[in-house]
């Protein structure tokens, strides 16, 4: 490794640390269900959902503005991506996902996403009217980002990005604002081996403001009326700490590394023309501060021919008491799976559909479908 890129690596990974370990209280077990904002762990991406979140290291493109940033900067031209999810499954909430990055200058990227979540609607009560018959109102959180990664030399890659959250009812809202940083390393042969750091969701507690927090109250001494304002108690964002680490296992013939990639998955074609087997086993572990750490396991099948990608994925996550009906405290019991297919034209864009699926109990199936382009 040159001394300018162990330099850099050094400072970055230090800095994330330190910064980290000044906010962070990871697996505060009196904690979990204790912030707010939690749509923020959810993952609206399908490529990277297959895999249980385990790619902290070797995430590319769009859906790394989720998983870890730094991966951004991988995006050669220009991505689009656009996800649905069925969030919860019976539970009826709709997750809309969609995104735009852009290569600017020799190594950098910028992007913009943003992500809603539809709950339908909800019929309107009081304290006086407990029944309703008052119409009905319709929720709102909608989370809007700006990211920008660079290539700092070819085997590091940094990344920063603002989350704009907000969160509306009937007579009341909330706004908040996030931030995202993330570096990535990559070395050896055809850079096999990824390790990558990540720290999400850092800024400062939310509160719910608006007209819904007043109320009428009768002076006693006058029997007039007025209007009290009542104060709402403030939220913390679920900040999180992930690591990880993945190696490329190329079990084809080819003797170079693809020409691109999209996503998790090899999706270009090597020089000598031939097929490309990848496999890609990943690991990365999450602290968060409100909750249980978590232990993350994922595997990655990609075969790559000159006019079409296909990947394969699966992923388990792993937190305290998951196995345990009774005491456990996440909606999600861990496996994860999915597939991808990538049409790639002769100038090495792609047109790919992708497809996830995470188990829930008690709500059902949660299924993720969307669409990527990738241009060259």
């Amino acid at each position: 490794m040159k001394r300018k890129e162990f330099n850099i690596l050094n400072w970055l990974v230090i800095g994330a640390t330190v910064f980290s370990c000044s906010i962070l209280k990871a697996g505060n077990e009196d904690r979990v269900g204790a912030a707010g904002a939690t749509q923020l762990l959810v993952n609206p991406w399908a490529r990277s959902t297959a895999v249980g979140d385990a790619s902290v290291s070797s995430i590319n493109g769009i859906e790394a503005t989720f998983i870890n940033i730094a991966g951004l900067a991988t995006v050669e031209k220009t991505q689009i991506k656009a996800n649905y999810t069925n969030w919860l499954g019976n539970a009826k909430i709709n997750y809309i996902s969609a995104g735009i990055a852009q290569k600017i200058g020799d190594a950098g990227v910028i992007s913009v996403g943003l992500q809603a979540m539809n709950f339908g609607e909800i019929m309107r009560t009081t304290v006086d009217n407990p029944e309703g018959g008052l119409g009905v109102f319709i929720p709102k959180v909608n989370v809007f980002s700006l990211g920008y990664a660079k290539m700092f030399t070819p085997s590091i890659h940094g990344g920063i990005q603002i989350k704009v959250i907000n969160e509306s009812i009937a007579n009341a809202s909330s706004t908040g604002i996030a931030l995202d940083a993330g570096v990535r390393y990559q070395t050896g042969k055809n850079d096999r081996l990824k390790i990558g750091i990540t720290l999400k969701n850092v800024g400062p507690a939310m509160k719910y403001k608006g007209d819904g927090f007043q109320t009428q109250a009768v002076y006693v001494a006058t029997g007039a009326t007025g209007s009290v304002q009542q104060r709402s108690q403030g939220y913390e964002l679920p900040s999180l700490l992930s690591m990880g680490v993945s190696y490329d296992i190329f079990l084809g013939q080819a003797k170079t590394k693809s020409s691109a990639k999209y996503g998790e998955e090899s999706t270009g074609v090597a020089k000598e023309g031939k097929a490309q087997h990848i496999l890609t086993p990943m690991f990365a572990f999450t602290a968060n501060s409100f909750g249980n750490d978590q232990l993350r396991v994922g595997l990655d099948y990609g075969f790559t021919a000159t006019k079409v990608a296909f990947n394969l994925r699966a992923g388990y996550v792993y937190e305290k008491n998951i196995l345990n009906v009774e005491n456990r405290t996440n909606a999600l019991t861990g496996l994860t799976a999915g597939f991808s297919v990538d049409a790639i034209t002769k100038s090495k864009s792609a047109l790919g559909i992708e497809y996830a699926v995470r188990l829930s109990s008690p709500f059902g199936v949660i299924h993720t479908v969307g669409l990527a382009i990738s241009l060259k």
